[in-house]
Order: C-alpha cells, then sequence, then structure tokens
C-alpha cells in the first residue's frame, strides 16, 4: 500500500510541476515519466536499463515496420559500401558489424582516428531514422583473461557510444553491452579469425507503436 501511494503522490506532484505546460499531452508525458521511474524500481536492473532505453523516442505502426527498415538498410549499404563493415538483415532488425582492425587500435578501446568519417555516415542514417533503438555490442577474441576482455569490450561499446551522441544520437536510443570473448563468430585459433572476433556490433531495433 505504501508503495501504491508513493506512486500516486509522485504522479500527483508531477501534474502541479507541469502545471505551466501548454497542453494536456505534456503533463500526460510528465506524470508517464514519473510512474515509469517509480514503478520501475519493483523490477531488476535489466528491466530498469529497458524501461529507459527508448523513453520519449517514437514509435512505428506495426505494418510500417518492415518499409522503414527496408529504406534504412538501403541507405546504410549505399553508406558504408567498401569500408570494411557488414550490413546484416534479422527479421526486422539490422546488425552493423564492425572488426575492431577498423575501429581500434589492438587492445585499445580509443577509436581510430581513420574511422571517424566512417561513424559520420552512420551517424547520419541514423539520425535520419530516428524511430529506431540501439544496442552497441562489444566483442573481444580469445587472447588474454576474461576480465581483461571483459572490461575491454564494455569500454569499446562504450567510446562508440559516446562518438555517436556527439553526432546528436540521443542518448536515450542508445544502450551498450560487453561480451569479452564469449561470442566469438570464428576460429580464435587463427589470426584471421581472431580479427573477426574483434568486433562492435550495432544491433538496431525497431520502436514498435
Amino acid at each position: 500500500m505504501r508503495f501504491k501511494k508513493s506512486i500516486i503522490s509522485l504522479v500527483v506532484a508531477s501534474i502541479v510541476l507541469t502545471g505551466c505546460a501548454s497542453t494536456n499531452k505534456g503533463k500526460g508525458a510528465a506524470i508517464g515519466a514519473v510512474a515509469g521511474a517509480v514503478l520501475g524500481k519493483s523490477t531488476s536492473n535489466h528491466k530498469n536499463k529497458r524501461a529507459v532505453w527508448g523513453a520519449a523516442i517514437g514509435a512505428i505502426a506495426g505494418a510500417a515496420i518492415g518499409d522503414y527498415m527496408d529504406q534504412q538498410e538501403q541507405e546504410f549499404r549505399q553508406e558504408l559500401s567498401g569500408s570494411g563493415i557488414d550490413v546484416v538483415r534479422e527479421g526486422d532488425n539490422l546488425r552493423l558489424i564492425m572488426p575492431a582492425n577498423i575501429t581500434f587500435a589492438t587492445g585499445q578501446a580509443y577509436i581510430s582516428s581513420g574511422f571517424y568519417a566512417t561513424l559520420d555516415d552512420i551517424a547520419r542514417v541514423l539520425n535520419k531514422y530516428e524511430k529506431t533503438l540501439l544496442s552497441i555490442e562489444g566483442h573481444t577474441d580469445s587472447q588474454g583473461g576474461v576480465a581483461f576482455n571483459q572490461n575491454l569490450s564494455e569500454q569499446r561499446a562504450a567510446s562508440v557510444k559516446q562518438y555517436l551522441t556527439n553526432q546528436a544520437i540521443l542518448a536515450n536510443r542508445l544502450q551498450t553491452v560487453g561480451y569479452g570473448k564469449s561470442r566469438p563468430i570464428a576460429d580464435n585459433a587463427t589470426a584471421n579469425g581472431r580479427a573477426l572476433n574483434r568486433r562492435v556490433e550495432i544491433q538496431i531495433i525497431p520502436k514498435q507503436g
């Protein structure tokens, strides 16, 4: 009961604080944000992150998702042709696979300056198609310890996120995760395989309305 009363109190407070809003729509958004934040405390940390991820981002009507993502895919393929980045379609989602040999120096989490222009191209398309959520995922090869690789994968994902936010991508469209060496896509026994495993991926997910 106390939890429910707290929610009611916060919602009432939000109405007062938004009294200067010009429309009921603005008040509704403020109330929803407060109530959502309070209710989120009763869930796991993962669910909390999911609730914040994509807040205030416009949604796509179900029937329009396919066309929306088709157009975005085509633009990515045009912008990134010859860049070394793979554009992969996964149902209604897109995945950009960026190998570390063109993005980061070995063992480092700072973005190579030669990759800035390509990230600018990515940001240009992402800003045009704003009704999507972005999961930036860092990966490493099997060389080195578990803790080192986990930390490196997280730092690389965070570096890409920071660069994209500097290019006007809204931060609440973005989430980052590091997988360390747990998700190889090639054989770590070879140099070529390890090079493929050292990567950052951006999963692009339409926000459905």
